[in-house]
């Protein structure tokens, strides 16, 4: 019968530990079950869990993995596993996995008590912490079914505008690392303006457009009606003031980098706004963007109509580029991800695997998968699972 041990070795971090240990299993024709190490600031943590096929060897095993760390200057613990507890760990390895992602710009002891607190009590066990930002991102792996997957993010939610930390919690499934293309909104999403009340405000309307589209933004006008009203505001607006808007927007905090970084990746790219499209090709032609999608601003003897070319972008034409973008792709909706910041963008927030609210209005913090408030727009990266450590290659 065989004899099943858990071999904790600690201490200062050194090449060659792992090597050192499992010859010493190999001498005595041990199996590994399970494996794992982290080093925290040169400091080794290394399990191995090992089966050794005649219990009568066991203490010989012991006693010479023992030797063996002793003269690598270490320590090392040894804890029996019966037969019912290996099973039952197997039995975990089976169920689903999922990632809580804790993003901060300082993460405090209070965070991380608050949030494992939550998991734990709604039935997740999380069996493996990473840190992938040396700023302050922090993500939990945890195995098991919430007993009320609601309730956990409502709760999670919650925590994250309590402490004014980002929280996300999704199923770890194979489309989290197989996304490939990303569609974002574009005002107040990749830059931090509204065009439409930056060009009202060139106009002299600026009060009148922003509290329409402030209203619309929450939810509480229908977006075409407003975009209408907005729009013939601004009639008989000279048509070199676009280029003049244009030079002066502002992308938000971590849009270049993370752009820089999806294309290096070998992500897509599309920006899908209901804003107009003199202003998506200008960052186009800035960020290099793959595809464009905005309402053309009609205009007449240089002038602005007021009235708008085509149809009007609002969200459910979003969520429908958004599909036909992921077609002429050859990807499942489950391998999109969708980023954007108002009302109009939850339409296609909610049919991508991924839907970002990204410095957004309550409601749509409310009703998207995710939001990120607190960090950049780079900030996307770690929801995708990249370390810091792991994007730096990229430069090499």
């Amino acid at each position: 019968m065989k004899d099943i041990i858990l071999i904790n070795v600690f201490g200062a971090d050194q090449p060659g530990i792992t090597s050192q240990v499992t010859q010493v299993l190999a001498n005595f024709d041990a199996s590994v079950l399970d494996i794992g190490q982290a080093v925290i600031h040169d400091q080794l943590n290394l399990g191995i869990l090992a089966a050794v096929l005649d219990a009568g060897v066991t203490e010989a095993v012991t006693e010479a993995v023992s030797e063996r760390i002793k003269r690598l200057d270490m320590r090392v613990k040894f804890f029996p596993i019966s037969i019912k507890q290996y099973r039952d760990w197997v039995d975990q390895q089976g169920k689903k996995r999922h990632i809580v992602t804790l993003l901060a710009r300082k993460i405090e002891a209070r965070h991380l008590a608050a949030v494992t607190e939550i998991t734990a009590d709604l039935g997740l066990n999380i069996d493996k912490i990473v840190r992938l930002s040396g700023r302050a991102c922090i993500e939990f792996s945890a195995r098991g079914e919430p007993r009320d997957a609601e309730l956990l993010r409502t709760s999670l939610l919650e925590l994250a505008g309590l402490y004014n930390i980002d929280i996300a919690y999704q199923q770890d499934t194979i489309y989290r690392r197989s996304r490939q293309l990303v569609v974002f909104d574009m005002d107040s999403t990749l830059i931090d303006a509204e065009v439409i009340d930056e060009l009202a405000h060139e106009a002299g309307v600026g009060q009148q457009v922003a509290a329409i589209t402030e209203a619309a933004m929450q939810g509480e006008l229908d977006f075409e009606q407003s975009f209408r009203q907005r729009l013939a505001l601004l009639e008989g607006l000279p048509v070199e003031v676009l280029q003049s808007v244009a030079k002066r927007l502002r992308l938000n905090e971590g849009a270049e980098y993370l752009i820089k970084r999806l294309k290096q990746l070998g992500f897509k790219t599309a920006i899908v706004s209901g804003g107009f499209i003199y202003f998506a090709r200008y960052l186009q032609s800035i960020l290099g963007v793959d595809y464009v999608y905005a309402n053309e601003l009609d205009t007449h003897d240089g002038h602005v109509t007021g009235r708008v070319s085509g149809t009007i972008i609002d969200g459910q034409m979003k969520a429908q580029l958004l599909r036909e973008l992921a077609h002429r792709e050859g990807l499942r909706l489950e391998q999109v991800i969708a980023v954007g910041d108002g009302a109009n963008d939850l339409p296609m927030l909610q049919i991508a695997g991924l839907g970002i609210a990204f410095r957004a209005k309550p409601l749509v913090v409310a009703s998207a998968q995710q939001s990120i408030s607190n960090l950049g727009l780079d900030g996307i990266l770690y929801l995708l699972g990249y370390s810091d450590r792991a994007i730096d290659v990229l430069d090499d």
